[in-house]
């Protein structure tokens, strides 16, 4: 159950089923952050050697704490794919493109829910004012822009409206934080609360959603542009997309709760910028 969780959580996974391979000495980069990765060594192992295999080149699996870290070392060339949020792409639309989008539950899409510990009588963000907040990461679509882009369109920020906010760097640490206490409420992905609410119910039963959002595009896989016609990029984006093919690939997707990762137009993305352009005040 340990494995399964931490593949759950891993937040990319990907097998041997497509045809297209990229033969390079060099090893092919992909960066995964903490915000959704459970650092198990088995995992990160199998990820790579999965990946290895569908590309026909070494993988080095790159992590970083941050999504700023991320599309950093996306932008600069430290790694060549990863799999990040919809807010730091759209961020930086003009330099990055899309390798596909999860699908779970039918759809390419997710929601940000907000959580407070099961005992707590809130209903809406309105009763939360004054009390310690907990978001995921300052580029996180579920774990910070939805709740910000809310207390944008009524005036406020998250200093003003909470008596304190901090970032966990992780959605399964908010959901710690505030089945701890260490917050009164938080702000995370729902597709994360919902896999942990399988595997880890011990852990959601001490907390209860408040609010879903509207549907969201799900986080995507992503390269630099101008690098969408390389061999290696190419036959990553086959990769993903040929996860339902073969027995190992629907295997990984069974174990991330995933139905397939599918192309994805940037449209899908309309609802985050949106949002964005609510929180600058649009």
């Amino acid at each position: 159950m340990h494995t399964r969780r931490s593949a759950i959580l891993a937040g990319a996974a990907f097998c041997a089923a497509p045809m297209v391979r990229a033969q390079s000495d060099a090893p092919f980069r992909f960066a995964l952050t903490p915000v959704f990765l459970d650092n198990d060594a088995a995992v990160i192992s199998a990820l790579r050697t999965a990946l290895g295999e569908a590309v026909g080149r070494e993988i080095e699996l790159v992590q970083r704490r941050t999504y700023q870290e991320i599309t950093g070392a996306l932008l600069d060339g430290s790694v060549d794919a990863a799999w990040t949020c919809g807010y730091p792409y759209l961020q930086h639309r003009d330099q990055l493109s899309l390798l596909g989008v999860p699908v779970w539950r039918g759809a390419p899409l997710y929601q940000s829910y907000l959580i407070v510990a099961v005992d707590d009588a809130a209903t809406s963000l309105a009763d939360l004012q004054g009390g310690a907040h907990a978001f995921s990461d300052p580029d996180s679509n579920s774990g910070y822009l939805v709740t910000a882009s809310d207390l944008a369109r009524i005036g406020t920020t998250p200093d003003g409206y909470f008596s304190r906010s901090i970032f966990t760097y992780g959605h399964r640490n908010v959901v710690r934080a505030v089945a701890g206490g260490l917050t009164r409420s938080g702000s995370v992905d729902g597709y994360v609360w919902e896999v942990l609410n399988s595997v880890e119910p011990g852990l959601t039963a001490r907390t209860r959603v408040i609010s879903r959002s509207e549907d969201l595009g799900f986080p995507p896989f992503v390269a630099r542009s101008d690098r969408m016609d390389e061999a290696g990029i190419m036959a990553c984006r086959t990769a993903l997309q040929g996860l339902g093919k073969a027995d190992k690939g629907r295997e990984v997707l069974r174990l991330l709760f995933l139905d397939a990762v599918v192309p994805a137009d940037p449209a899908l993305f309309n609802g985050i910028a949106a949002r964005m352009a609510a929180l600058a005040g649009g």
